[in-house]
Formats: C-alpha cells, sequence, structure tokens
C-alpha cells in the first residue's frame, strides 16, 4: 500500500482561477502527485467536501482553504460544519487548514481543537507544503491498519522464500497450470501471498492466543465489552459448539430456545445434554417473537423439569440455557431483565446468547441492554456467539466467541482453551483472522457513526414503505407494508410513523420497544420493557393475511412469488415465509438499493394489476412446468397458491405443528447413536406415527425445529406430520416451489414426490 492508496481531499474555489493562489494551489497538485507519491481529490465547496468525505473512507488527509469566499458557502455545511461533519465521521483523519498568517489568530477554539496543522498559503513553499501533507498522510495510514492486519500486510510485502505450507507458496504454485494462472489473476496475488503457515512465528499463534493473534482477539474484547474473546474460524455454528463442550457433561439439563440454530441442536448431541425447551410466541402472521419471560423463573423451569420423562434426577440445575438473540425477524431481548429474573432462582449456571446476526449491538445506543455482552451484575457467565461475518465485516465463517465472567464464576481461560483447540484447527486462515481484526478497528474508530447510518438509512426506507402503502391505500389501492408499529409516541403525541422525525426514529430505543398497548406486533401479553424490534431488520409484509390471521378471501400475494421475483431483478432475500421476507440493512447497503427495491416492487405490483401472462413473468417456470402453469397469469398464479394456503389452512398446521413438543424416547445424543450403527430405516411421512425420528426435522420457512432426534409422532404430535404432509402435497401442487426441510428425502414416485426421514429401527 502507497500513499496514493490514501487520497488528498483538498477544499478551494481557486484550482481554476486565474490568481496567484491558483498558480500555488495547482503547483501544490503538481507537487503532491510528482514528487510526494499522492493522490488528490479536489471540492470546490464545503458541500461538496461533506458529501465527498461521506461517501469515501480511503481520504488520507484532508486540506481546507478556510477562505473560500461565502458565496460558495451554503447554509448547510459552513467551515465550522465541515470540520464537525469530519470529526463525527472520523476522530483521527489529519485536517489541515490553509490560510493566511494573520487569520491563525482569529480561528475560534472549536476550529483549533478539531485542526492538526496550519499551514500559510504563501509564506511556506510549496515544496514545503506538499512535504508536510504527504508526512501526515504516511503517518494516517500507517496507523489505519490494526496491529495483527498491519503486521501480515509487512510481512506479505517481504516476499520471502517459503518453504512451508501452504503449498502455493505465495501463488507460485498456481502459476504451473492455466487453470491455477485464472485463480491467480482473479483473486491478484497478495491474496496468496497472505496466505501463510502457522510456521510464521511473527504473527503468533491463533491456538495459544499468542504474539500478535493473541493481541488482536484481546483488542476484540474491549471493543465488544467481553472479559474474552476468541476468534473461531468454521463459523458461529463451531462457536457454539466451543461454548458448549466446554461446560456441559452428559446428562446435563439444558434451557433451549426451541428457535435454535441447529448448531445448538447438534451440540446437544455432542455433549449428550438433556433439553428442556421454551418455546417461543408466534403470530398470527407465523412470525416468530421471544420466549416468555416466565420461562426463566424457577416455577417454569422446576416444572418442565418434573415433566420430563428422561430426566431421572428432578432437583437438578440449568447447566446451559441457549437463547437467539435477536430472532431473524429482529426481536431483541433486555438481557438484563432475563438475568434479574433468573438470579431470584440461581437455577441457571450459564447464559448462553447466539447472536450469529447482531455483532453489531454494542455499537449504537438504539440497542442499550439488548444483547449478550451488556451484562451487568450477573452472578453467573454469559457467552455469546456472533457472527461477524454477517452483517459487520469479517470474511465468511469468521465469527467472534465473547465471554462475560460472572461475579460468582469466573471462566478459566486455560480450561476453556482445551474446548478451543478441540474444534480449532491447526492451519488457520491468516486472512480471515485479520478481517476479524480489521472489523474490530473499524467498529473502534466509527462504529456508532456507521451503524447510525445504517440505521438511519433503514429507517428511512421504512418511513418510504409506510407513506407509499398510506397513500395507496386512501386511493383504494394496495401496496406491499412493513413489520413496524404503525404509530409512535413523538413529543408526547401519537403520530404516524411515516410521519415522524428520521431522526427520532433512528437515535431513539423506545420507538422499537414491544408493548401491550399497541399490539401492532401480534404477541400476546408482551412484558413490559422486554424485547425490541431491530430497525435494520426489514420484514416485509404481503397481502393476504389480517394481525388477526384471518386469511383475506381474495388478494392474497404468496412471499415466496415476490421473492422469486426479485430475484429476477437481482435483489436476493435473507429469508422468506408465506406472507413476508426478511431483508437485512447492512454495511454494504445503500440508497441506491433501496430505489432498485422500490422500482422492483412497483414493476410486480404493476405486472400483477395488469393480469400478465406467467410466461412474460416466470418463462423459466412456465417452460419447465408448461401443462401446470401455461394457462396462468401472475394474479391468477398468486391467487391459486394462496386460495392453496387457505383451504388447506396450512398456516394454521404450522402453528399447531409448532406449539407442541413431542415426547422424548431418548436423547438426542442416543438418536444420533442409532444413525452411526446403522440401526435406522427411511420412512414414508405418511407413515411416522407412534415413529421416533432419528434426526432434526427444520422446515423453511420458518427454520425452527419441529422435531429433534429421539422425539416420537404421537398424541398432539401427529400435528408435526399433518403440517409436514400438507407441505408435500403443496409442493405437488405447486411444483418448482420446493421448500428447504432439513432431515427430509424426496423421492419421486410416478408422477408424485414423497416426504421420507429417517426413524429408529423397530
Amino acid at each position: 500500500m502507497t500513499l496514493a492508496d490514501w487520497p488528498v481531499l483538498i477544499v478551494s474555489g481557486e484550482f481554476s482561477a486565474d490568481s496567484n493562489e491558483g498558480h500555488r494551489l495547482r503547483e501544490l497538485l503538481n507537487e503532491l502527485k510528482k514528487t510526494s507519491g499522492c493522490s488528490v481529490i479536489s471540492a470546490a465547496s464545503y458541500e461538496d467536501a461533506g458529501e465527498i468525505f461521506s461517501s469515501r473512507a480511503d481520504i488520507g488527509c484532508v486540506v481546507i482553504d478556510w477562505d473560500l469566499e461565502f458565496e460558495q458557502h451554503s447554509e448547510k455545511m459552513t467551515p465550522e460544519t465541515l470540520l464537525k461533519h469530519i470529526r463525527h465521521r472520523n476522530s483521527k483523519i489529519p485536517v489541515i487548514l490553509l490560510t493566511d498568517h494573520l487569520e491563525t489568530e482569529n480561528l475560534p477554539q472549536c476550529v483549533l481543537n478539531r485542526i492538526n496543522d496550519c499551514l500559510w498559503k504563501t509564506a511556506d513553499t510549496v515544496e514545503f507544503i506538499a512535504g508536510r501533507i504527504a508526512n501526515w498522510v504516511k503517518s494516517y495510514s500507517e496507523n489505519v491498519l490494526p496491529e495483527f492486519f498491519g503486521k501480515l500486510v509487512e510481512y506479505s510485502e517481504r516476499y520471502k522464500y517459503a518453504w512451508h505450507t501452504p503449498g502455493h507458496l505465495g501463488g507460485q504454485g498456481f502459476l504451473r497450470a492455466p487453470a491455477g494462472v485464472a485463480m491467480f489473476k482473479f483473486f491478484g496475488e497478495n491474496t496468496f501471498r497472505s496466505d501463510l503457515s502457522i510456521s510464521v512465528p511473527e504473527l503468533g499463534s491463533l491456538l495459544d492466543h499468542e504474539g500478535a493473534a493473541g493481541d488482536a482477539e484481546r483488542n476484540s474484547a474491549r471493543v465488544f465489552g467481553a472479559d474474552q474473546t476468541y476468534y473461531v474460524l468454521n463459523g458461529t455454528s463451531t462457536v457454539n459448539q466451543i461454548i458448549w463442550r466446554s461446560q456441559v457433561l452428559p446428562g446435563d439439563i439444558a434451557l433451549v430456545d426451541r428457535n435454535c440454530h441447529k448448531s445448538l441442536n447438534y451440540a446437544m448431541v455432542i455433549t449428550g445434554a438433556t433439553p428442556v425447551y421454551m418455546i417461543p410466541r408466534r403470530n398470527a402472521r407465523g412470525i416468530i417473537g421471544p420466549v416468555r419471560l416466565s420461562e426463566f423463573s424457577a416455577g417454569s423451569i422446576k416444572k418442565r423439569i418434573a415433566a420430563h420423562p428422561l430426566i431421572a434426577d428432578k432437583n437438578q440445575h440449568i447447566k446451559m440455557s441457549a437463547l437467539t438473540n435477536s430472532t431473524y425477524d429482529g426481536v431483541c431481548y433486555n438481557t438484563g431483565a432475563i438475568f434479574t429474573e433468573s438470579c431470584r432462582n440461581e437455577m441457571i449456571k450459564n447464559f448462553h446468547f447466539d447472536e450469529a446476526w447482531y455483532a453489531y449491538a454494542n455499537f449504537h445506543p438504539v440497542y442499550t441492554g439488548h444483547y449478550g455482552m451488556a451484562a451487568k451484575d450477573c452472578r453467573h457467565p454469559v457467552f455469546c456467539s456472533q457472527s461477524t461475518h454477517k452483517l459487520l465485516t469479517a470474511f465468511s465463517q469468521a465469527s467472534m466467541l465473547h465471554i462475560r465472567n460472572g461475579s460468582e464464576r469466573q471462566i478459566d481461560p486455560v480450561l476453556f482453551n482445551e474446548s478451543y483447540m478441540m474444534h480449532g484447527s491447526t492451519s488457520p486462515q491468516y486472512s480471515m483472522i485479520a478481517s476479524l481484526d480489521v472489523a474490530t478497528k473499524m467498529m473502534e474508530d466509527n462504529g456508532i457513526t456507521i451503524l447510525g447510518d445504517i440505521i438511519r438509512e433503514a429507517v428511512q426506507l421504512r418511513r418510504k414503505m409506510a407513506d407509499l402503502e398510506r397513500n395507496l391505500h386512501r386511493n383504494g389501492d394496495w401496496f406491499f407494508s412493513m413489520w413496524q408499529p404503525p404509530t409512535v409516541k413523538y413529543k408526547g403525541n401519537s403520530v404516524e410513523f411515516a410521519d415522524c422525525p428520521n431522526a427520532y426514529l433512528a437515535e431513539n430505543q423506545a420507538p422499537w420497544v414491544l408493548n401491550n398497548q399497541d399490539n401492532w406486533h401480534g404477541f400476546e401479553d408482551i412484558e413490559e420493557n422486554y424485547v425490541m424490534l431491530d430497525p435494520i431488520k426489514l420484514t416485509i409484509l404481503t397481502p393476504g393475511i389480517d394481525n388477526s390471521g384471518n386469511m383475506l378471501d381474495h388478494g392474497g400475494i404468496p412471499a415466496s412469488i415476490v421473492s422469486n421475483f426479485l430475484i429476477k431483478h437481482n435483489i436476493v432475500c435473507e429469508k422468506t415465509d408465506y406472507y413476508s421476507f426478511l431483508l437485512l440493512n447492512s454495511l454494504g447497503t445503500n440508497r441506491a438499493k433501496q430505489g432498485s427495491l422500490l422500482a422492483a416492487l412497483f414493476e410486480f405490483k404493476k405486472l400483477y394489476d395488469s393480469d400478465t401472462p406467467l410466461e412474460s413473468v416466470f418463462p423459466e417456470l412456465v417452460r419447465s412446468y408448461p401443462e401446470r402453469y401455461g394457462s396462468e397469469t401472475l394474479k391468477s398464479h398468486c391467487e391459486a397458491m394462496h386460495n392453496y394456503f387457505r383451504e388447506h389452512k396450512l398456516i394454521e398446521l404450522m402453528h399447531r405443528a409448532f406449539e407442541v413438543i413431542p415426547t422424548p424416547a431418548m436423547l438426542p445424543v442416543e438418536a444420533a447413536a442409532h444413525v452411526v450403527r446403522g440401526n435406522v430405516e427411511m420412512v414414508d411421512v405418511s407413515a411416522i406415527n407412534n415413529r421416533t425420528v432419528a434426526v432434526m426435522l427444520v422446515p423453511y420457512p420458518p427454520g425452527i425445529p419441529v422435531m429433534m432426534g429421539g422425539e416420537t409422532v404421537s398424541g398432539e404430535a401427529n400435528a408435526i406430520a399433518e403440517y409436514l404432509l400438507a407441505r408435500e402435497k403443496f409442493e405437488n401442487m405447486f411444483p418448482g416451489y420446493e421448500g428447504d426441510i432439513h432431515g427430509i428425502t424426496r423421492e419421486r414416485r410416478g408422477e408424485q414426490t414423497i416426504f421420507r426421514t429417517l426413524c429408529i429401527k423397530k
């Protein structure tokens, strides 16, 4: 990396002026480029400079001509407001004023405490000014890199001859064959020179948490508010395994959110834990809500343990509690409320928050108190697993494991590291480590600004959607809506969401906290100040079902049809339910993407309203199944699928299936042992009544296990088989809309697709 990679932003209106100042400014530009090796970006006004600075994070220095003519100012951006804007977004970038010698004594304090240097336009030579600016860029760029990433860059730029793994040796191995050359050219040489072996001592050891790698982890702990932080390079699925393997033994009881990631279910298999489940609320639309706060009470825990047929000692405590925070749809828990409830009974010895989609919460006041590392005065250890790669900026699979020690019990790093090494590779990918280091540095330097931008943009889209839906509805028309409060309290008054100021919604937690007085969310008996909606998780609702759960007689638009249409417009949703789909407003989202989304939604509406032939909307679908879809329009296609959901009560069946916890015939670990021994057989779902399944069954949507390995389909649990069979029939009625159901194998018999799953042999 060179000085040219960090451009100098020079703000002046004299670039093209035929004056002494104009000539000197052009000389300065040439001197910076030719002699000092810097690149330059020019701005003719303070407002232009503000826009450039907001849109580029690679600026290495800002040079401001303090003597711009007043007409080149604007009401929005004066010299003082430009400085304030720069310091709000970056507190460390060097800012230099270009001014006359006599003007320095007139600079106000609010300016002096925001700048790094003053250079006089005429008293200093052009060479001196350029050299001083270049030194500031050099100093700043050297400190931009966090420690581990900086040492990785430094090592890669030494061009050493390597006699160790990996075998491509800095990329040279790829140059021996055409396919390798293609890969080398695609990724670039730096990618391969930084792909190093654990044999490199300068970068420390991730397994021993020493040297630069260990320093990076300790820095992340400080930034993320943890007592200990570990970098994990096989995703949050492995983080969950490490946490559980460090604390849970066979026979220990785990209190588990049924809405948990499958890696936590596998953690129960690996550790031999005995799960007792907390059932999350669901609203009429099928959106997953929070578990009840009372689930953490002594009475509720003891009742569940007493009713469990496989727990002999009914006086055991809970060795591990696991809760998904936030949910897919952005429901975030007030962790302090959970700790307060739990500390009343002392039955839970470890708390685990799976925050895979929530690594950013520590960096903006909107989320105050609603994440695991916000724990205060908790007596027992708190673990958080975070997918730093999901909504921050780490590479895929790069995750963090955070620990907050309890006041009564602390986690011994030496003992914990045994579990870490059990799941850690002895050949870690150094670029992934660097990406975690950089993600930390970004949040440390200006996380609140980055998150503030993201939240404001998400709120802007939310308000726009609300305004569009409101205006079209007034004219008797329809549009998509957002899952969000229709009204909020603002300055003591109730105002419509679309009319509430963007700044208030983006900077305050209160509008996002769920309550009973305004039950827009559909979760009955919600506890006071218990959960909030994450503003950057955007759940868009499609017509077809109202907030009371009533299916519309006509006009329904299943969300899967909309999300498939969006894919054609290169817009990929995170999750699709029956009448809603989820979008994530993350660091990579910008206003252009919002415009593309709205345009695509209006395009869908236009095609729907005009009864466009389906062949024009989904040509591949019609070509694949001409007899089924050849005569349909987009509108009739939506109606047919909606009518199927309504007539076959698919939403109702889903609710019934997820409200029951089947009776366990054996522990998950025992069911897994039957799979290893081959003591299982494939059974049609139509024949699984009174059978014990060997593997977990997880339909998407909504992505929650309806069954765990070792549970039996009997009694109320027959509703699960009914729901799966309804899904089977749906796929046969609507080919091309096959859903993902973990644990289900599809077998083609004639013209029909049959669902099958593994069961324990009788």
